[in-house]
Formats: structure tokens, sequence, C-alpha cells
């Protein structure tokens, strides 16, 4: 992509995320009002948090996506299911599921394919992305994660949780992007600060961008555009 986005258009690109476990009410307030301001896709919140998200954006368009099994994934199939119910009853939007890693590390892919499908049916239509922390898996690992993603039924592969060891690749992005298809989406998230960082993994593929940098990003848009 070679055009750079107008502030408003990157803007939809991204969810606005605070997945801090020391986070307070005041900051989801501040998270939201940031969201509200700028026009963001969405706020990514943890599962305690979702309902006073949609207290502070009531009435705006800004969904709230909830974490799932994060950050490492290596919970219960069933509690997973069950915390995908209870943010869909809190009123999340859409689902950010981290994959089974090591058992799909094991080979074990009818395990991850029926948990994926477990919550994408729990997740009742709302999109469910699936993070692979691509940090942890060889590239053959990363490969076979996102056709599983897509046989599930979900909606997005999304590279990273940003909590462990490394972030989203340009590289990553590209080879996610050609192993689901032109019109699957693709998350990009851990490691994103700056505008010219979002503009990069836009144009490798990334159709949304998670990060707790959206506003730097969006202000660095508007300073480039001459605004």
């Amino acid at each position: 992509m070679s055009e750079m986005l107008r502030p408003e258009e990157l803007a939809r690109y991204i969810d606005h995320t605070l997945l801090k476990p020391e986070a307070t009410r005041k900051d989801i307030e501040k998270l939201c009002r940031e969201a509200r301001d700028h026009g963001f896709y969405s706020v990514c919140v943890n599962g305690s948090r979702v309902e006073a998200a949609r207290h502070f954006l009531e009435g705006s368009a800004v969904k709230v996506a909830c974490v799932v099994g994060f950050p490492l994934g290596a919970m219960d199939s069933d509690a997973k299911r069950y915390e995908t119910e209870a943010a869909v009853d809190a009123g999340a939007h859409e689902i950010d599921l981290v994959i089974a890693i090591g058992r799909l590390k094991d080979g074990d892919e009818k395990y991850v394919l029926r948990e994926l499908r477990d919550v994408v049916e729990a997740a009742d239509e709302r999109p469910v992305k699936v993070i692979l922390e691509n940090c942890l898996l060889t590239r053959v690992e990363r490969m076979q994660a996102c056709q599983l993603v897509v046989e599930s039924g979900a909606h997005f592969v999304k590279t990273s949780t940003g909590f462990s060891t490394g972030g989203a690749t340009l590289e990553d992005v590209r080879m996610m992007r050609e192993i689901v298809g032109p019109t699957f989406g693709v998350k990009a998230a851990g490691g994103i600060r700056d505008l010219a960082t979002a503009q990069a993994m836009i144009a490798a593929g990334a159709t949304r961008l998670g990060t707790s940098s959206g506003v730097a990003i969006v202000r660095g848009a508007v300073g480039s555009a001459g605004y």
C-alpha cells in the first residue's frame, strides 16, 4: 500500500488495547474516551472490564473486544468456552482467543480445531480473532495454525499477545496473509507503536492493528498529512 491513509481511515484499523493486570477502572475509562475521540474500531480489554467498557462507550460506534485464554492459551478448553460465554453475556462484540500453543506443537490438530470451534460457537456469530503467538512457533506450525483457524470458522488470525518473547513482524503478517487468502482477517499486534510501523503492517496485509499506542499513531498520521 503506497498511499498514506487518512487519520480517520487509519483509526478504523485500530483495536485500542489495555490488558495490563494493574489497569484500573479509571484507566479503562481513559482508554474508552480516547477510542471515542479518535474513532478507533474497538477497545480490547480483559474479561472483568468488558462491562465497564460497554458503559463508557455507550452511544458510540466503538466495539468492545475481549481476550480469552489470555495470555498463555494453556487452560482447559471448557474454561475458554465459559470465558467466551461470560464475555458475550457482559456485552463483548468480539473475542480475541489465544490458541492452545502447546497442543499445536504436539501436533494435536484435532484438539486445537475442536477448541477453536467450541469458542466460535460460544461467540454466537461474533468475530473471533485467534492469537497464534508466532514467536513461539516454527514456520510450519504457523502455517498449520492459520489453516486450522480458517477451517474452524473463526474470522481472524492474530500474530501475538504482546506478552511473550516477541510481537508482530512484517514477515509473519505477509505469511499469514498468503496462507489465509485475500479476504480473511489478519490482525497484527505486539510492538506497533508508531505510524511507520502501523502503515507497514497494513501494507503487508493486516486488516486490524492491536496496539496501546493508537493515539500516538493517529497523531502521527495527522502530522504527516499536514492537518
